[in-house]
């Protein structure tokens, strides 16, 4: 649906690639579903903004244990997990590029964070929205609860 390759879909677009699916609706429901997923209301769609609103949600068990470790790691306990919650927490030793002295186990923490965020916004502040989307997207992979769960505990030492 991408005709000009923006990783955005403008209406024009996103009302082509209705028609070429064979879907057949009105002008005004397809304004209404562009409205639905163009959730920032900036007049197209991103990829993020798609997949968010395909994506099926996560059942309240996975978004518990999800919940669970993000308030592990926001050790400020201000609903964000930014630098200072990782410090001594997030070890960079096992890595490379901070072994060789390439990069700092800040730059390293900030990556980690960039992980998280969507939209394009790289803040280094990790909101639990963010986290919640960032594990949807995961979990769609996942049939098995126990399985998620066990990841979950695993990576966070829960």
């Amino acid at each position: 649906m991408d005709k000009d390759g923006s990783k955005q879909l403008n209406k024009e677009e996103f009302y082509a690639g209705i028609k070429e699916t064979g879907l057949d609706i009105s002008h005004e429901d397809a304004e209404k579903l562009f409205a639905q997923f163009d959730t920032t209301n900036n007049g197209s769609i991103s990829v993020d903004e798609f997949i968010k609103e395909i994506r099926p949600p996560m059942n309240d068990g996975r978004r518990a244990i999800v919940e669970r470790a993000f308030r592990k790691l926001d050790k400020t306990g201000d609903g964000v997990i930014a630098t200072e919650d990782l410090r001594g927490v997030y070890s960079s030793d096992a890595n490379p590029r901070y072994k060789s002295g390439e990069e700092t186990e800040e730059l390293l923490i900030g990556k980690f964070l960039a992980n998280f965020e969507s939209e394009g916004t790289v803040d280094g502040k990790v909101t639990l929205e963010e986290f919640m989307n960032y594990y949807s997207g995961i979990s769609v992979s996942m049939e098995d609860d126990c399985y998620f769960d066990l990841v979950m505990r695993q990576a966070y030492k829960l």
